[in-house]
């Protein structure tokens, strides 16, 4: 008998050790993917290093064209790739924002909320769903994601052939249809995340344009973003004839309300 009870513990322990290395086994399966919730802000001065250190691959007769715009922003006469209070669309938002967004981490999705413009919102499903077969075309186009280890890769599709390829808020030619966007957005450091974006738009480019974009987040901060709208640009604070505070319009100069004449 004295044998009997030595062997039960060995049993007993052979059993918790299985059963310690089977929920360390589904606790790595299920592990959560990274936290990217929050705000983030753009790195404005790695913007400004692509803008000649990586330019789009695009075709001759569009480089050209983009040659003109810089020569013409240098000149003092910027060509407004963002105007008529239209959203930044993709994958110019990604590209070439100066102002932050918020993630929100929610079951099944990420929305992205954009600072200063209340229409700049972006949707990323996460819930397994396909791209519609017969999608509805938008600025910022159609977005399926998964996580691929701590990397969540997003494709877009369905953005209209008007929104803009853009390296700088003064030089940006628009896709002219058949866009393809992938992203890997992951975390380079806790607070530092990178979106390594491959571009494919076969109207205006010769091959497809990958570039990688900084954003960084300061939750010791406590950021948020702002409510705003650039059509308030184009408004000043006026009366109506019954002396109730309203929005008027405001001189306009030559490049809009903000470049009046003096």
């Amino acid at each position: 008998m004295a044998f009997v009870k030595p062997l039960a513990n060995h049993v007993a322990i052979a059993f918790r050790v299985a059963a310690l290395i089977g929920t360390t086994t589904v606790v790595a399966v299920h592990a959560e993917p990274p936290d990217l919730s929050g705000v983030w802000l753009p790195d404005i001065k790695d913007q400004r290093r692509q803008e000649t250190a990586n330019m789009p691959p695009w075709k001759p007769e569009v480089a050209s064209q983009v040659r003109h715009l810089i020569t013409e922003e240098k000149a003092g006469r910027p060509f407004l790739v963002l105007s008529h209070c239209l959203p930044h669309g993709m994958p110019s938002w990604m590209l070439i924002t100066h102002n932050p967004f918020e993630l929100l981490v929610t079951p099944g999705r990420i929305t992205m909320l954009g600072e200063v413009d209340g229409n700049r919102l972006r949707r990323i499903y996460l819930d397994g769903r396909q791209h519609p077969d017969d999608p509805d075309l938008t600025l910022h186009g159609n977005s399926v994601g998964h996580w691929e280890g701590d990397a969540l890769v997003v494709d877009t599709i369905a953005i209209v052939p008007q929104a803009y390829i853009a390296i700088s808020e003064a030089v940006g030619i628009p896709n002219d249809g058949d866009m393809h966007i992938v992203e890997r957005v992951h975390l380079a450091e806790p607070n530092v995340m990178h979106d390594d974006m491959e571009i494919t738009a076969p109207k205006v480019l010769t091959s497809t344009w990958k570039t990688t974009r900084i954003f960084r987040r300061y939750p010791e901060r406590h950021y948020e973003i702002t409510e705003g709208e650039c059509e308030q640009e184009d408004l000043a604070p006026g009366k109506d004839q019954n002396g109730h505070d309203i929005f008027v319009a405001a001189p306009q100069g030559a490049y809009g309300s903000v470049h009046t004449d003096k």
